[in-house]
């Protein structure tokens, strides 16, 4: 399918494998206390949320191929990449932060939420998987801008698809995969993604005219970096790398990726320093899904 499939596929396995984790912590929980009656409400809000993102895909599609137009869709393409850019930080790290505790606060907040009623149990769902909706859409669409083919949306489709199924088997008990060495590979690789997002969006920031220096090239490896070529595709459409890039687009290209990258990864490193050090238990989601705590 090609590098832009290859993209849409990353953010949807990632993003999607969160989301399926969250309901499988949800889900697990309520079958393990007995309190089946209450999965409905949980599947409500995850379809509320599902629908709420998919809504929310199809704003930002019609306003910049609709409404706006020029100057002024480049504009929002921009302004939606710098956002996209930022929420994927975000993400990473909180993920790294925050994933040995999560299934405990969602538990926590699942069980106030029971005793306050129904539309609160569906309200906790809701919330729970629209942020990873909402994220998803944004970054899906920010990476799949200027591309001419359904294949970024066959791609995140796919992507989506497989972190379903490799959630089911992990709830079941069928797959066993090392879940931090998932979340780290394809935390990198998001880092690598968004670096490229930020990039364009200062391409088109300089298109719409708000920065300058759109026509004043780093460097022009036009004469070996072919576009039709699979490397020069695979270039452009995973990590948004051009021939022809403006000295601004590479100096933001690198003063995004290489900070970022860095700090993402050196926690790995000094998190496994304190092993022998005796910690309390961390959280698990039930002992029918075990696997699911080894989020770190």
């Amino acid at each position: 399918m090609g590098p832009v499939f290859t993209a849409s596929y990353l953010i949807g396995l990632r993003e999607g494998l969160e989301m399926v984790l969250i309901v499988s912590v949800l889900v697990a929980y309520l079958v393990k206390t007995g309190r089946r009656q209450h999965l409905l409400p949980v599947w409500a809000g995850v379809g509320a949320a599902a629908a709420l993102s998919i809504g929310f895909g199809w704003a930002l599609s019609y306003v910049s191929t609709t409404v706006l137009g020029g100057p002024g869709q480049e504009l929002f393409d921009a302004i939606t990449s710098v956002l996209a850019v930022a929420l994927v930080t975000w993400m990473v790290f909180w993920m790294r932060r925050t994933a040995r505790r999560l299934s405990g606060e969602l538990r926590g907040r699942l069980d106030g939420a029971i005793g306050l009623g129904v539309g609160a149990v569906v309200g906790i769902a809701f919330l729970s998987v629209a942020r990873e909706g909402l994220e998803t859409t944004l970054l899906f669409f920010a990476s799949a801008q200027g591309a001419t083919s359904s294949s970024p949306l066959l791609g995140l489709g796919a992507g989506l698809l497989t972190a379903v199924v490799v959630g089911v088997g992990l709830y079941a008990g069928a797959i066993r995969i090392n879940l931090s060495r998932f979340f780290m590979v394809s935390g990198a690789l998001l880092v690598l993604v968004a670096a490229g997002i930020f990039k364009y969006a200062v391409h088109d920031f300089q298109e719409a005219g708000v920065l300058p220096g759109l026509s004043t090239l780093a460097f022009d490896a036009s004469g070996w970096l072919d576009p039709t070529s699979w490397y020069g595709a695979l270039a452009a459409g995973l990590f948004n790398i051009t021939p022809q890039p403006s000295v601004l687009e590479t100096v933001a290209w690198l003063a995004y990726l290489v900070p970022v990258l860095v700090l993402f990864l050196l926690p790995a490193r000094t998190r496994s320093t304190p092993a022998a050090a005796p910690a309390p238990a961390p959280d698990v989601v039930s002992e029918n899904t075990p696997h699911v705590q080894a989020r770190a």
